[in-house]
Formats: C-alpha cells, structure tokens, sequence
C-alpha cells in the first residue's frame, strides 16, 4: 500500500499576517465608551455637517416703536461705512441649555427661550424674523452693554455690564421687571489705579459659591463681591497696568484667576494660598498690596518661540478680546487676538501649543477698518476641543481643530508631510471655514447639542446646527 500513497510536500513556512486596520466602532461596543482619539478622527464629520439652519434679525418694537438695536440695524445697512461698534456684544447659553441671553452695543438685553427659537428654524422662509411673543425678557437702553452671564447656580439670574458703567446689573427673568434686582457698583474708594469713572468689560462667577462674583474693568483690575456683604467690592486683584482687561476666566476649581488684557498679557492670580486667599474670607486686607497677579505672560513673546510662524510673520503685542477653557481638556486656554488669529496656550507647560492665522482682513475687497474694532467673543464646542470663532474679515465663522495633541492640524508640531487619512471615509484633519449671511462678533454655543447661536454685526442671530431633513 505504501507505493500507492503520494508523498505530502513540506508546508511552506507560515507567511506574515497582512496587518489589518483595527475596527474602532467594535472596540467602543466592547468597551462601552468612545475612545478621545476616535472622537478626534470623527469631528470632522461634525465640523462638516454644521451650516445655517436660521437667521433672525433684531426686528423688536417697544411700544410701536422701534427698539433702539432695530434703528441701528437699519443704519448700519443704510451707511455701512458710517456706523461702528454696532451689533452684538455677547451671548452666553444657561447650564441646561434652556435660555439663551443676549446684549447688544445699542443695549439692548434680551432672553430667549431656546427651543422657541430652534423649532421656528424649521420654517420654510430661513429669514423670518423671531415671534416677538415669544421673548422671555427684552430690556431696551441707551446705555451701551458689552456682556452677559448666567449665574450658573442660579438659572433665573443673568447679569450685564457695560465699559461706559461702573454697575454691574442683576436680573431675575422670574419676574417680570424692567428694574434689576440687584446692582453692584465698584465705589470710589475702589480707583486705587485712577481718578476716571471706571468701566466693567467682563463678568465671572465662582461655582462653589453664587454669592461671590468677579468683573474685570478698563483700569487693569479684577473687582470681587460678596453679595451677601455689600454692593461695593470687598477684594481687588490688581495688574502693574491700566489697561483694559477684556475677558476674565477662572478654572474648574476656582483656584486661578486668568486675565487678559488690551496690552497682549495675559494675567494669572492664584487664591489657594497667602494673602490672596485669605482675603476671600476678611475685607480688612484691601488696603495692603498683596493681591498682585501671580505671574504675566506677554503672549506675543511665546508666540515669537514659533519658527515658522516668526519667519512668516512680524510678532507684534495685540489686544486679546477673548480667553476660553477648553470643557473637554482644562488645561488648555484658548486666546482670540484683535487681528483674527486664535489659538491655545497650554497651561502646563505654558507654551502656545496651537495657533491659527487667517489671512490679514485687508486683502479682503469688502474690508471695513471699522469692522475690526468691533470686539469677538468665541466660544468651545462641549467636546472634540472645536473652537467657533467669528471671522474678522469674512462673513462667517471657523471652526478650528484645537485638540491636544500634534495630530491637530492647528498644532505647532503638525507636520503637513506626515499627516495621515483618519476618521471613517479616510478624512483628512482640517479646519472648516463656514460663510454666513452676516459677519460674527460673538459665539454660544449649546451645552447639551453643541448647537451654535451666533450674533452679528446687523444685531441678527444665526443659528447653526446639523441641516432638518425631512422624514
């Protein structure tokens, strides 16, 4: 039998396995949560699916009359190279999502009911103007109103302040009131840096403790309240400066205060120790100069530490309109400078991590020196560290990649060469530029959604968000 059986050949040896890809949506099944890499290589599918599903001009009368944001909306389209500073100042969305405040340079104060607003973008006509009934709260002034804040624990009380005014307005939306139910005023005892009628450009509150509340003004200084004490300050943190701080940011932990200021600087105060904390608990220290910033950070010298960005470019000190933290990475600082460019400043390390550059506004044919006085507030996405940020010479908005990690195309180590296809499809990371109808000042965007309300310079909002599709 042995001569009838045909001889095996040696099996070859075992080849090498073709390297597949690994499934990423089976590892979130397995796991049961999505990895920050794998968002990262999905946001742009998110960035790409945003466009303008409304538009809402600022059409509100008070007694048949014009509301004072609606007469200037008309000048403005009138003699556009006549009006400045016109539109909205700033928007700011409550810890749920529900309301949404707004405050125009005319000042105007107004409250609107999120889903009202939303479900009336379903409209055929994507430029019908908002259901005047349906407002929660309109305020009309003649005094000009640079920001809004919800007291995050505290969803019926929003406050403004204006750098023409040294009060800081409380309102309660659960009554029906002209009147603020509570105004906080700097006091002249306060004008350590000057004489001058101070104003308040940004407002802050402390999360552990609603009583306390802070506002940055235009003589360098960071103004704090108890509110249950008195309504004159009973704290100061002090710059070397007088500038103008434009924005004010504290962290998660109320630890540290940051501060940036119209000179390029960007200030940092911390009250876990020394005098600054104790502070918080005796007004008796006011008078004694220990509540300095704990260090400054001239922002245009980290941003000459760029090579390439220094070879391109002439790095000069520029006012900062905005300061940000990232929600879903705390220890990134996100910046907006006067001239359009945005990035990050990593708190860690305190290096500028990430930095985006749009090309200057005067090579656009539409420029409008006065369009560039105009302050921009930015605002996060809830995830995926998406900046929104209003463009300084376009009509519309960028939505800029700022994740932590050199595979952002925003990074300063990107390397263009290197980069690989990543997310489903094979997309590739970039930024996205978003034309409006209208040019953005300021940016809110949903906690819950990630929805975008933008204000604009014709005092309208635009909604942006994932397009209806029909059933």
């Amino acid at each position: 039998m042995d001569k009838y059986v045909v001889p095996q050949k040696p099996s070859p040896p075992n080849p090498k396995p073709i390297p597949r890809k690994q499934w990423n949506r089976g590892l979130i099944e397995l796991n049961g949560r999505m990895e920050p890499k794998y968002c990262h290589s999905v946001s742009g599918l998110l960035t790409e699916s945003y466009s303008q599903i409304g538009a809402f001009p600022h059409l509100y009368h008070i007694n048949g009359e014009p509301c004072p944001s609606h007469s200037n909306r008309i000048q403005t389209t009138m003699y556009p190279l006549g009006v400045r500073n016109l539109g909205f100042s700033a928007l700011d969305f409550d810890n749920k999502g529900i309301y949404l405040a707004s405050v125009t340079k005319a000042g105007c104060l107004t409250v609107h009911d999120f889903e009202a607003l939303y479900c009336q973008s379903y409209a055929s006509n994507p430029c019908l103007a908002e259901d005047e009934s349906k407002l929660v709260l309109h305020l009309p002034s003649h005094r000009q109103r640079d920001c809004v804040r919800w007291n995050p624990a505290n969803q019926d009380e929003v406050v403004c302040t204006s750098m023409l005014s040294d009060e800081v307005l409380v309102f309660d939306i659960g009554y029906i009131s002209s009147q603020p139910s509570q105004v906080l005023r700097i006091g002249s005892s306060f004008s350590c840096h000057s004489i001058t009628r101070k104003g308040l450009s940004d407002v802050a509150f402390t999360l552990d403790d609603n009583s306390r509340l802070l506002a940055s003004d235009t003589s360098g200084d960071i103004n704090v309240w108890d509110r249950r004490m008195s309504a004159l300050p009973y704290l100061e943190l002090t710059t070397p400066s007088y500038c103008t701080l434009n924005s004010i940011e504290s962290n998660v932990e109320n630890q540290i205060i940051f501060g940036a200021g119209k000179n390029g600087v960007i200030y940092m105060w911390d009250l876990r120790g020394g005098r600054a904390s104790s502070a918080f608990q005796s007004h008796r220290e006011f008078s004694q100069p220990s509540h300095r910033p704990l260090a400054s950070f001239k922002l245009a010298s980290f941003l000459e530490k760029i090579s390439p960005l220094k070879a391109q470019s002439d790095i000069v000190a520029k006012s900062i309109h905005s300061i940000d933290l990232d929600p879903s990475c705390p220890y990134q600082l996100a910046f907006h400078l006067d001239d359009g460019w945005s990035g990050v400043l990593n708190l860690y390390n305190f290096q500028v991590t990430h930095i985006h550059c749009p090309p200057p506004a005067w090579l656009n044919e539409s420029y409008n020196s006065a369009c560039i006085l105009s302050s921009r507030k930015p605002s996060w996405l809830p995830t995926n560290s998406i900046y929104v940020v209003g463009s300084s010479s376009e009509n519309g908005i960028h939505l800029l990649d700022f994740y932590p990690d050199s595979s952002s195309p925003t990074h300063v180590d990107y390397n263009e060469d290197e980069r690989g296809m990543s997310g489903p499809n094979n997309q590739t990371k970039r930024n996205r530029f978003l034309p409006l109808t209208e040019g953005v000042t300021a940016c809110a965007v949903h906690p819950l959604n990630g929805t975008i309300v933008a204000g604009t310079k014709l005092s309208s909002l635009l909604m942006i968000s994932q397009s209806h599709q029909p059933c």
